[in-house]
């Protein structure tokens, strides 16, 4: 996965503006990632060894482990799913046939993690008037929740909830929320940049408002110019949500949210002499007053929570050097989909990421058959949760099987399949511009007569999106793997953003007929020989000077917070 999880990228939006409300305060960073790759250093030729070790990655292996991680046995391997535990016991008898050492708890491959597992009764409900609405196709709810919620009372309007000096105006005039469910907008306003709302923290600054003003609930209606329609947004809020068992839950004061469909919207200002499109219109004039809806709605929330385990899977090949053995270079994959869902249906996650699971066995395999031993040992780390929050690597980092300081680098390899769209050419990895690992990247890319290039859709924030990303926060240099074919990259991208609308995170992503099996084996030829290097040299590879995330291996800093 590596544009946003529309789940995953909600629960922490929503975390975030919650956890202020708990804590008052918070810190921002401006920063954006750099559009420019280290250029290669000329060190790109491959060593007899290096080409051996890379020519040994064998694409049947990656064919073979995409299509059984992906077939309907694996029921969509979900975290804290009996799928998902099929796909552990597989990826652990993977590790064992290559000769790994375990490396997860009571001497074995896993490491369980404890889950706890939210989804929404049908007595969940939202009444409008006399109208009675349905969960998913009218309304949703938006996590986190602590517990079971019931509120009531009269529906007011407030736009976007923006007080403010530029531009001159105040959505709460004359309105007290105390008690009401207040009905507003997602911001910003058509007035204001996205790039200004964000950087200023208007959205947590209005929902403190809110919130501290003691409102009820509170009822999202759309504007239109959302990245992903209602009907996308109500299919990820409805399924299963999963966090971690041992989070502190967030406290019961904390008002319901929901969000509702333009239908829905409608039925809201039905009895108010405004209609929803003239609402719209309204809010966003600056002279906006806010007004009464004339109607109470009623909600209740009603919730099964379940406690569960599901798993890490660690595999190690020590080093063969008597000093950097202690020291590993981990490679990461995400091994869960979304599992089965609502009438049995299989997300099967194929490009998502069975794929980069296979690439990493690919490249263990590889390191095993080798007859040069890399100095440092090998960690391969497979991991569980993801789309969830990014839960597997967050469990690893903070109870790792390996000291942290001892970590050299991770390798991570998750993506949406477009390595598949043909013979790699094109390489982007995601992180290359903070650390020395992109240099590494460079000459290794070179060595292939592959060109690294820059993230090409900053605005996904990717680099914040899988799961490097724990490693970066404890300190250790990482860097997140992804191919193209050649060409223009507009025409991967177009191919990939056409995909997403149809197949991310849906049952539909499946193996095709068309894909290039050749491409995953390039990038696992540019993973092995990379962490071959590493494996190699005398020094840990190191953070840049300006960067920001330059700090200390196993840190336990808050790190940077997300642009």
């Amino acid at each position: 996965m590596i544009t946003n999880s529309r789940q995953s990228v909600l629960r922490r939006q929503w975390s975030a503006v919650l956890l202020v409300l708990l804590l008052i305060s918070s810190s921002a960073f401006g920063w954006q990632q750099q559009a420019v790759a280290p250029a290669a250093s000329g060190a790109s030729a491959l060593s007899a060894a290096e080409r051996a070790l890379s020519e040994s990655v064998k694409v049947e292996t990656i064919k073979d482990v995409t299509t059984a991680l992906s077939s309907d046995e694996m029921q969509g391997r979900g975290t804290m799913q009996p799928g998902g535990e099929k796909a552990a016991s597989y990826i652990a008898e993977r590790f064992a046939k290559l000769g790994l050492k375990p490396l997860g708890e009571k001497n074995g491959y896993l490491q369980p993690i404890k889950f706890r597992e939210t989804e929404f009764l049908p007595e969940t409900s939202l009444k409008v008037g006399d109208a009675a609405l349905k969960l998913g196709s009218d309304f949703v709810v938006a996590p986190p929740l602590s517990g079971d919620k019931a509120a009531s009372g009269q529906m007011v309007f407030v736009a976007y909830g923006l007080v403010s000096a530029t531009p001159k105006r105040n959505d709460f005039a004359g309105i007290d929320v105390k008690g009401k469910i207040v009905v507003m907008l997602d911001g910003p306003p058509q007035s204001v940049s996205l790039e200004a709302w964000k950087k200023a923290k208007a959205q947590m600054t209005i929902m403190l408002d809110v919130v501290r003003g003691g409102a009820a609930g509170i009822i999202f209606v759309s504007h239109g110019r959302e990245e992903h329609p209602y009907s996308e947004m109500a299919d990820y809020l409805s399924r299963r949500q999963l966090d971690l068992a041992d989070d502190e839950e967030l406290p019961a004061f904390l008002p319901p949210f929901l969000m509702v469909s333009n239908e829905t919207a409608e039925k809201l200002f039905a009895q108010s002499g405004t209609t929803f499109a003239q609402a719209l219109e309204k809010a966003e004039k600056d002279w906006f007053t806010p007004f009464n809806l004339k109607q109470s709605a009623k909600i209740t929330v009603r919730m099964k929570k379940t406690k569960g385990t599901g798993n890490n899977v660690v595999g190690l090949l020590e080093g063969s050097d008597a000093k950097l053995k202690n020291e590993a270079i981990v490679y990461t994959a995400h091994y869960d989909a979304f599992g089965v869902g609502a009438a049995g249906r299989i997300y099967h996650g194929a490009a998502d990421n069975a794929i980069g699971v296979a690439e990493m066995i690919a490249i263990a395999e590889a390191f095993t058959q080798s007859p040069t031993k890399p100095k440092r040992s090998i960690i391969f780390l497979a991991v569980t949760g993801e789309e969830y929050g990014l839960y597997g690597s967050e469990y690893w980092a903070r109870n790792p099987t390996w000291k942290l300081k001892q970590v050299a680098a991770n390798l991570n390899f998750d993506g949406m399949g477009t390595e598949v769209y043909g013979p790699v050419k094109t390489v982007v990895g995601y992180g290359a511009e903070h650390s020395s690992l992109g240099q590494l990247l460079n000459d290794v890319a070179a060595a292939f007569g592959i060109k690294v290039i820059p993230d090409p859709m900053p605005d996904e924030k990717s680099f914040y999106r899988s799961d490097h990303y724990a490693f970066v926060k404890k300190g250790v240099p990482a860097l997140m793997l992804l191919g193209a074919p050649e060409g223009e990259t507009s025409r991967w991208i177009d191919r990939m953003k056409k995909w997403e609308k149809t197949d991310y995170h849906q049952p539909t992503d499946v193996i095709r007929a068309d894909w290039d099996w050749n491409g995953p084996r390039a990038i696992a030829q540019v993973g092995v020989v990379m962490g071959m290097r590493l494996a190699s040299t005398d020094a840990m590879p190191a953070w840049l000077q300006n960067s920001i995330f330059n700090r200390e291996r196993g840190t336990n800093a808050p790190a940077p917070e997300e642009p």
